[in-house]
């Protein structure tokens, strides 16, 4: 009989040192942790789903180049008929295409950070060098930093969150352009919170040959579906379709998002709800003695505050679930990242939080 191998002696080490990607339980909690929408869609809307979903063919593969919902995509969000779309099962998946696509031998992944985690993660599991470039203390874009670094590194591939992911702000659109003169390499700008921001580079598209465009449903409202797009020239797109596997999306998603896609005004409006209820807990944070709250084009908000962690643990005693990000990031230490929810949760954080402070500062 042979010796069998552990898992220590073909895995590669650095997916050993890796922890997997920790969801906390949020069972019977206020879910304020993971930048989702708190609303769902409108009764009427959902009744539609249901009888459209009750003859899906879910015993066959769905359309492989699910090439109704890309129609529905376009019209949706405005996108070029000179642009493609590429589409992955949440935005994860596309990020994970692009660094399995580029990962020559040396080619170097780039992002500012603190960033979307994942840039990083998924750089290590796609076996290719990744160079974290630090923002500014306020979160801003150090562009000298920025460019130094392209200079040494050369990446191939640059992500920048836009707005930030987990800092909430949104970066100096004449740096990012800067960046994308500067380097070689392509730049993709992840727009995951684009609802909330009035701000995009989707016009930008047909200037720069080197910039791609990402999107994702998960923030409008549709988390539970996995839908995320790439935007882009074709001659980008035809390659990394080639990484895509076969009929990553389900059926389920291409209906219903092809369904709520032509129902844009429903999720506008959400996007607008939580604006409101944003503005209104940025200005309750900022009066709050001992936090300091940073400006947020997002559906969520950060905050520093002394003993986070212990703050995060309070909240969870009062049944309120937020992101503990101190340890996560030099720059955000002792900071935490409370999502923007419905009137009543966020009223409740407000509540928990003002007597935890007055117990604790």
């Amino acid at each position: 009989m042979p010796n069998f191998y552990s898992p220590e002696d073909i895995i590669r080490p650095e997916i050993l040192a890796l922890s997997a990607y920790h969801v906390p339980p949020a069972t019977g909690m206020i879910k304020l942790d993971a930048m989702e929408n708190p609303y769902p869609l409108p009764s009427a809307l959902r009744d539609e789903i249901a009888q459209l979903t009750l003859n899906a063919p879910v015993n066959r593969y769905p359309d492989a180049s699910a090439a109704t919902l890309k129609t529905t995509l376009r019209q949706a969000l405005g996108i070029a008929d000179d642009m493609d779309i590429l589409l992955g099962n949440g935005s994860d998946e596309i990020i994970q295409i692009i660094a399995m696509a580029v990962a020559k031998p040396g080619a170097v992944l780039m992002s500012a950070e603190p960033a979307f985690v994942m840039f990083r993660m998924i750089a290590t599991f796609a076996n290719i060098k990744y160079a974290g470039v630090p923002l500014r203390k306020d979160f801003s874009l150090d562009l000298d930093v920025m460019l130094a670094a392209i200079a040494q590194h050369r990446p191939a591939v640059i992500f920048l969150a836009y707005p930030n992911n987990p800092t909430g702000n949104l970066f100096d659109p004449a740096a990012i352009e800067s960046i994308l003169q500067a380097t070689s390499g392509i730049v993709v700008v992840d727009e995951a919170y684009h609802a909330f921001a009035d701000a995009s580079f989707i016009d930008k598209l047909s200037q720069y040959p080197n910039l791609l465009l990402m999107r994702t449903l998960s923030k409008s409202g549709l988390a539970g579906l996995r839908l995320g797009l790439l935007i882009g020239r074709s001659a980008w797109l035809k390659q990394l379709e080639k990484v895509r596997l076969p009929y990553n999306i389900g059926i389920m998603t291409q209906l219903i998002a092809e369904k709520v896609l032509h129902h844009t005004t429903v999720l506008s409006q959400q996007a607008e709800a939580i604006k409101s209820e944003r503005t209104k807990m940025n200005t309750f944070l900022g009066t709050m003695r001992g936090v300091e709250v940073y400006p947020s084009d997002a559906n969520f908000i950060l905050f520093r505050v002394n003993a986070a962690s212990q703050i995060f643990q309070a909240l969870k005693q009062h049944n309120i679930l937020i992101k503990n990000l101190d340890g996560s990031h030099p720059l955000l230490e002792n900071c935490l990242r409370v999502t923007v929810g419905t009137p009543d949760e966020n009223s409740q954080f407000c509540a928990a939080l003002r007597t935890i402070l007055s117990e604790t500062v």
